[in-house]
C-alpha cells in the first residue's frame, strides 16, 4: 500500500490526520474493509443457538 493509497483510505472512512497517532496501519486498514460490509446483506444471521452448537 502506497502512502496516497492509504491516506486516500483515510479520507474515505473518516479518519481525521490528527487521529493517525491513536491508530495503526492495520487498524485502518480493518476499519476500511470492515466498512465496505456494512451494507452486506447476508442470507442467513447466525443466532445463540448457532453459536452454542458451533
Amino acid at each position: 500500500m502506497t502512502t496516497p493509497l492509504f491516506l486516500l483510505r483515510c479520507v474515505q472512512i473518516g479518519i481525521h490526520i490528527s487521529e493517525l497517532d491513536l491508530l495503526t496501519i492495520g487498524m485502518v486498514n480493518d476499519m476500511y474493509a470492515e466498512s465496505r460490509n456494512d451494507d452486506e446483506k447476508y442470507p442467513e444471521i447466525a443466532t445463540q443457538t448457532d453459536f452454542d452448537n458451533f
